[in-house]
């Protein structure tokens, strides 16, 4: 049992209840009256579903029920090069490059051929990874019990916080990592530049309509702490990197909302990882969720960092919500924010709507919980933007497009969801 389901079953005994079918504010369009998303970091579909699906590579399967329906990963990329195993050890080991130029360079137009050789600032035999089965196997549970997207892309080629902010603003923002919150933490962070930028986000749209949510950031708290002393907090003793600092300790940059000066540690949103507990126990958990771990927990390649840690976190948090009394109505999303430069054998689409901004590669999303598609691979091309998509449409009077960025073109998740739980269908 992990930490946070401990704490939630310490802090149960006296927790109040609530009433069937009621909502926890404006209800929703669906039966769906709150999501959990869950961002996890730094890996592709084949990096890690590529020995969970057994179609033929290239065969592009159009059934959409179990392992059958969804493409294996080739046995040899298009140099002819065979897949590492990525173990634990592995992952620890070696981050690639994935800053936008060597993703383009590696993905070469859609070839997908230079991941192991021909971008030489870039290429490495490392790139080309499939992950060890056993070390998976939570996820291939997860993907069984619950749906499978197979053709969900990071939205914008290159690093972690560029892809976040499709989160929250599904758009453009800036390219690769190039800029921090000016906000807690920053001084902890390798980024050199602070910076902040004027929304609306999501959750200014969210807030306004009067729909509860929140970013829980584990970490958060030991950073405020230290930060009022203008330190660095001391890294937990099981993160092998040993310092307070990513993946230790809590980077700003890890939440795309900490960019906007009003949602900035503005702690109605921003709180720690240790208040998702509580909040659950004391039915105040926001109708909209999004959990962070630290980076040692997030499976982001290198740096010690292993994926059994990272499945453990997210095993934990699933666990926590589906003991509480909101597993009835509640959605979780597993997702990782991009690829992390590691090979995909299926070409991004090209130029995003909107933006004109380069899709990265595949990246796997998961729906769990009783609204979830049992066993079902969803074919339908997606994005984080379409997350933002579901939310104006299930919150915000079924009307998509109110950020004016990717939310108005990309599809949105209902080819995950079974129309039967959700009551009213969400589109596909």
């Amino acid at each position: 049992m992990g930490r946070l389901a401990i704490v939630l079953l310490c802090a149960c005994g006296s927790s109040p209840h609530r009433n069937p079918g009621s909502c926890d504010g404006p209800c929703p369009a669906s039966s769906i009256d709150h999501v959990v998303i869950i961002i996890q970091e730094n890996h592709t579909f084949d990096s890690y579903f590529a020995h969970y699906c057994t179609a033929a590579p290239g065969s592009a399967p159009t059934c959409a029920s179990g392992p059958g329906c969804c493409e294996a990963g080739p046995v040899t990329d298009p140099s002819g090069a065979t897949p590492v195993v990525l173990d634990d050890a592995a992952n620890a080991a070696y981050d690639p490059d994935h800053t936008q130029g060597c993703e383009l360079e590696e993905a070469d137009g859609g070839a997908m051929d230079r991941y192991v050789t021909g971008a030489p600032s870039c290429s490495d035999p490392r790139n080309f990874a499939y992950a060890d089965p056993a070390v998976v196997q939570p996820y291939y549970e997860l993907a069984t019990a619950g749906a499978l997207a197979d053709h969900y892309f990071q939205p914008i080629s290159g690093q972690s916080s560029s892809n976040d902010m499709y989160l929250a603003r599904a758009q453009f923002v800036f390219l690769d990592d190039d800029y921090k919150p000016d906000a807690i933490g920053q001084n902890c962070s390798f980024i050199p530049t602070a910076m902040s930028f004027t929304g609306p986000t999501i959750g200014d749209l969210l807030t306004g309509a009067g729909v509860s949510w929140a970013f829980y950031a584990e970490g958060y708290q030991a950073m405020v702490t230290a930060s009022a002393k203008t330190m660095c907090p001391k890294a937990p003793p099981d993160c092998a990197f040993g310092i307070g600092v990513y993946p230790c300790g809590f980077d700003p940059s890890d939440d795309p909302f900490d960019y906007y000066p009003n949602l900035a540690d503005n702690p109605k949103v921003l709180r720690d990882y240790t208040k998702l507990a509580s909040d659950l126990s004391s039915l105040r958990l926001p109708q909209v969720v999004y959990v962070k771990g630290l980076g040692y927990h997030t499976e982001h390649p290198g740096q010690g960092t292993t994926i059994s840690d990272g499945a453990t976190f997210v095993g934990e948090v699933i666990d926590a919500v589906q003991a509480s009394q909101y597993a009835p109505d509640t959605l979780i999303l597993v997702t990782w924010d991009e690829g992390g430069g590691y090979f995909d054998h299926v070409a991004p689409p090209g130029p995003g709507a909107v933006d004109g901004e380069p899709y990265g590669t595949r990246v796997p999303l998961l729906a769990i919980g009783p609204f979830a598609a049992t066993g079902t691979i969803s074919h339908v091309q997606l994005e984080h933007s379409s997350i933002v998509s579901f939310l104006e449409w299930n919150w915000l009077g079924m009307a998509t497009g109110q950020l004016a960025g990717r939310d108005a073109t990309v599809a949105n998740l209902g080819s995950l969801l079974d129309a039967g739980a959700t009551g009213t269908a969400v589109p596909p």
